[in-house]
């Protein structure tokens, strides 16, 4: 069989280079210790409390079609401020976002046995802030980075809204520095798995599908779209979780470190 030569590698942000639910989870539990310090609450119950409301919520406004079809989950609208973009519905939700933080903490208290719409605001407003203090990379983030820059093209292809992803990259300043290229999907008005983000993002790399590499978290995204689009898909799955037999990638890794591994597998099989 004829060999194929890498060109370029995929990468998504959350969960992939960012160690995004650990940033979550973090915030979650310095909020909630607040909380417990001001009104007694459990702060575990809370915080079971506040995710389910702040789901629920999220998923009962007009906008909600809009943010599954970017890829924008519930917590992030947390701490989102929705001021970029040029889709009508950023400005649905830039107004929405201050309300939606209030509420979803107010709700959670409210469950718990507190009606403190004042405290509820505070928790909102420190969970925004504190959020933005935990940029997290996993360990062989930048080392795999390393390994491949200059003998790749990389290109960053991240679902979200365009001032939130800017922002996390802010938070590492250095991880920019490594791409040619940064596709966010509240920039191109669709999410993956859409094709059509990822014909963009090869448009941009100058390559066939064939000639990347596509290295991500989430099966139903990543995966799927890479799967689609033609292109070797690589999920990283760290915790070593069951997949369902409806998505399949090509490759499976528990560390970034491996990927040189499955360059090498591709291009000499």
């Amino acid at each position: 069989m004829e060999t194929m030569a890498i060109r370029a590698v995929l990468f998504d942000l959350d969960d992939t280079l960012l160690w995004d639910e650990r940033s979550v989870a973090e915030t979650f539990a310095a909020v909630c210790a607040e909380a417990a310090r001001r009104c007694g609450v459990d702060p575990e119950a809370l915080e079971s409390a506040v995710r389910r409301e702040a789901k629920d919520l999220y998923a009962s406004f007009e906008t909600y079609p809009f943010t599954q079809m970017i890829g924008i989950n519930p917590f992030e609208g947390l701490w989102a401020d929705f001021r970029e973009g040029e889709h009508e519905q950023f400005r649905k939700l830039e107004q929405l976002a201050p309300y939606y933080r209030k509420q979803s903490w107010t709700r959670a208290l409210r469950t718990l046995g507190v009606d403190d719409e004042e405290l509820g605001a505070f928790l909102g407003d420190m969970f925004h802030d504190e959020r933005r203090r935990r940029p997290i990379v996993y360990d062989d983030t930048f080392e795999t980075l390393d390994r491949l820059k200059g003998s790749y093209k990389l290109l960053l292809l991240t679902n979200g809204a365009p001032d939130l992803q800017r922002e996390k990259l802010n938070g590492v300043p250095q991880l920019e520095t490594y791409f040619d290229h940064i596709v966010i999907s509240g920039n191109f008005g669709q999410g993956k798995p859409a094709p059509a983000l990822f014909r963009h993002a090869m448009d941009l790399l100058g390559i066939r599908p064939e000639e990347g590499i596509m290295v991500g978290d989430k099966l139903t995204t990543d995966i799927l779209g890479a799967n689609q689009a033609g292109m070797p898909s690589v999920w990283i799955n760290r915790h070593g979780v069951a997949r369902s037999e409806d998505i399949v990638p090509r490759f499976e890794i528990r560390r970034l470190s491996e990927i040189p591994t499955v360059i090498d597998r591709l291009e000499n099989r």
